[in-house]
């Protein structure tokens, strides 16, 4: 993640409630949103951060997210949950069912919700310390039925989306917080890259004939698509990884590409489970905090200074961010600017810049 001006945490969070208000979003719907984008910046997922607002925002005024509303309840069963996201925000939905796992999980150790049709959801990895700060394992994975961009390993067409899988498992400290797709790289990624008109740093791209590229305007164009996790050589792996994360948000919700959705929809699946149902809380936090010192303690390979875990740096990153400010890059002050100016609003200040008009 590059550096760049720091931006006050409480000031950033404070503007873009006042776009999204402005946007018409229901007032309960904010705060999951603008959380969700602003986390993924302080975590360093910049990708989906404060970068993708105005599209949210387009899309908000464009009746394309559902600004009010509930999910419809397909299946409830106690510890197993289904839901209609009925084009909700993502970020909403995700937090209203980690709210009815938390309700739940005391009396059944694991609670699982499938979410159909919702919106778009962002960074997965922001919503996992909310459950492991309360001790608890989490599994979180969604898909777009309604795009492809990934092709099965051995193919050359997409049928998948990056279909990302995380999960959060508590420790002593900080948790470890896993959150990776099935292709080597986003597709948002991948086009922020080319509309800057740069290169990926290998070959993660494939064309209509099956030749890897760097050159990601292939996916742009047409029939390219986004090799799976371990590429040419090795990509049975992310191939197969799609296909779980495909079984366990479509196939369980019931609604997926057969379906043929249009537009943008993502489909969800959440597990919650307690370690108080199983071994014992004590003992896994105890397994987990044994894996991260043995990790950590690691002989480094060379140009390595430590073996890190998956969550060291997000975890570093939000701590320095909300103590310093997050870092903003410029491009995304750019492309809200519209949006702020139509409001009346003013883009937030630099901490620095602040400072100085006020020395």
């Amino acid at each position: 993640m590059s550096e760049g001006p720091r931006y006050d945490v409480a000031a950033v969070r404070a503007f873009a409630r006042q776009l999204f208000e402005a946007a018409g979003l229901a007032s309960d719907k904010i705060d999951s949103v603008v959380r969700s984008l602003v986390t993924a910046d302080m975590m360093g997922h910049t990708t989906h951060g404060l970068a993708i607002a105005p599209w949210y925002l387009q899309e908000a005024r464009s009746g394309a997210m559902a600004l009010h509303g509930e999910p419809e309840v397909l299946s409830d069963r106690g510890a197993c949950v289904a839901w209609n996201g009925r084009r909700l925000p993502g970020a909403w939905l995700i937090d209203r069912a980690i709210d009815v796992a938390l309700e739940r999980i005391e009396a059944h150790g694991v609670v699982t919700c499938t979410i159909a049709n919702g919106y778009h959801t962002g960074a997965l990895a922001t919503y996992l310390p909310r459950l492991t700060e309360r001790g608890l394992m989490v599994v979180l994975a969604c898909s777009g039925p309604a795009h492809s961009g990934v092709a099965p390993f051995g193919g050359t067409r997409g049928v998948f989306t990056p279909n990302p899988l995380a999960a959060g498992m508590p420790s002593g400290g900080d948790p470890v917080l896993l959150d990776i797709s099935c292709s080597i790289t986003t597709i948002k990624r991948s086009t922020q890259v080319a509309k800057a008109g740069g290169r990926l740093p290998g070959q993660w791209v494939m064309d209509a004939h099956g030749e890897p590229t760097d050159d990601p305007a292939v996916l742009l164009q047409g029939d390219g698509s986004l090799l799976p996790v371990g590429g040419l050589d090795h990509g049975h792996k992310g191939y197969a990884m799609a296909l779980l994360v495909e079984s366990l948000t479509q196939g369980l919700s019931g609604y997926g590409r057969r379906d043929g959705p249009t537009g943008t929809v993502m489909n969800t699946f959440l597990q919650v489970l307690d370690p108080a149902a199983f071994g014992g809380r004590c003992a896994f936090t105890d397994e987990t905090d044994w894996l991260i010192e043995a990790c950590h303690a690691n002989p480094p390979r060379p140009g390595v200074d430590r073996v890190r875990v998956p969550g060291d740096q997000a975890m570093a990153r939000q701590r320095t961010a909300l103590a310093e400010g997050v870092v903003l890059d410029q491009a995304i002050l750019d492309g809200l600017a519209p949006y702020a100016s139509a409001c009346g609003l003013a883009l937030p200040q630099a901490l620095n810049q602040r400072d100085a008009q006020t020395a």
